[in-house]
């Protein structure tokens, strides 16, 4: 049996940071997780939140030169509907930035994470499956495919929604399906993007350029099951086509690269995040629609929260209520977001008319109110960083 202070279980992106993150503080780290399989074309937008960490782990600079930042996020309504909100427009130089975040492929991150994890004394890379965890007050066993086994003082589960660490902790889940499926790809395009992201909303679900690098941006177009595919089996000239024409050709003329792929929408959240030796990261702690930029931010905000439950005394072992710890810090954000997406998400596939209108009357208050949009702006980038800056400008007002 191999012991270790902390064992991260799971190789996605979300336990990737975790396992680099608590090596970098001093931790010695086994990360237990399979080999990669297969692509994923699709594309990250981090916030300026996430991207601060990212720098602070050390692997930004090689990561910066194939990524897209992006400056300005815009909303259209492109509803059929009776009642329509305006453009919204979102400006970074609003709140002082250059970009809200970057857009990054997700094989750029894979890599270099691995990299990184590869020359961090502080982890030790296991090849392999976990199928059971066995926790004590002492500490946590960890049961490999292999029949071999390994002792941490704290395990971090990231292995996706149908985690066996989760379930071996017995921890439940809530988790709901939408009638929708997400075409994910990446196109080219003759007219320059500007580092502009426009989020084009209709009757299924969100269509969502992002920028890429040069003349290129990556797409998530939610739509109906059977619409995702009719897309799929188009020739690529044909889909190119479609994609023109949904964004009216505001890019110019299209060129979608091959590989396109589709995943089904559903979203999850765990009864708990942590408990006891164990803490819950990324999709086996939550997971919702790709709306709004959110899913990996926030797992980058699990692990950033981690860092200050697991650090706070490196020298000494992992304290045994460290989960419980890491649970009432997260519960909040977790929560918050994941409904909150969620609300979004059905209100466009709602037809009930006040329900229309909410989701109209928010987007013309964001246009017409430049405080409520900058307090929206900052609150994206990073929670609690609008309602920060608005008690500050109120001060700012009381003394003068």
């Amino acid at each position: 049996m191999h012991d270790f202070e902390i064992a991260v279980v799971g190789g996605g992106l979300a336990g990737s940071v975790a396992a680099l993150a608590l090596g970098r503080v001093g931790r010695k780290v086994v990360f237990v997780a399979p080999e990669a399989q297969g692509s994923d074309e699709r594309t990250t937008a981090l916030m300026d939140h996430s991207i601060q960490f990212i720098e602070r782990l050390g692997v930004w600079a090689e990561i910066m030169p194939k990524a897209a930042p992006l400056s300005i996020m815009q909303i259209i309504d492109g509803t059929n509907r009776l009642l329509r909100a305006p453009t919204a427009q979102f400006r970074a130089a609003d709140v002082g930035l250059y970009a809200f975040g970057y857009n990054i492929p997700n094989r750029v991150l894979r890599d270099t994470l691995s990299d990184a994890i590869a020359a961090e004394p502080n982890v030790a890379r296991v090849t392999g499956t976990v199928e059971a965890v066995s926790f004590s007050r002492e500490q946590a066993v960890l049961c490999l495919g292999n029949g071999e086994t390994i002792s941490a003082g704290f395990v971090i589960a990231a292995d996706g929604r149908a985690s066996k660490t989760r379930q071996s902790a017995g921890i439940g889940i809530r988790r709901w399906a939408y009638p929708q499926t997400a075409v994910v790809l990446n196109f080219q395009h003759s007219i320059p993007h500007g580092n502009v992201s426009t989020e084009i909303h209709t009757e299924t679900g969100p269509f969502t350029q992002v920028p890429l690098p040069g003349e290129r941006s990556s797409l998530v177009w939610v739509v109906k099951p059977h619409e995702a595919e009719r897309l799929l089996t188009l020739p690529l000239d044909r889909l190119s086509r479609e994609v023109e024409g949904r964004m009216q050709s505001m890019l110019g003329k299209v060129m979608v690269e091959p590989g396109p792929q589709s995943w089904p929408l559903s979203s999850l959240m765990a009864d708990r995040f942590g408990k006891g030796r164990l803490a819950l990261v990324g999709e086996t702690a939550h997971a919702f629609p790709p709306i709004g930029a959110q899913g990996l931010n926030l797992s980058l905000r699990d692990t950033i929260d981690l860092v200050g439950v697991l650090s706070a005394n490196p020298d000494r072992p992992v304290p045994t209520d460290a989960g419980e710890r890491f649970n009432r810090r997260r519960r909040p954000d977790i929560m918050s977001r994941t409904f909150g997406v969620d609300l979004l998400n059905r209100s466009l596939l709602s037809d009930f008319l006040p329900v229309q209108l909410s989701r109209s009357a928010g987007l013309h208050l964001l246009s017409a109110l430049p405080p409520l949009r900058n307090l929206v702006m900052r609150e994206g980038v990073e929670p609690g960083r609008g309602l920060r800056a608005f008690v500050d400008s109120l001060r700012e007002e009381v003394r003068r």
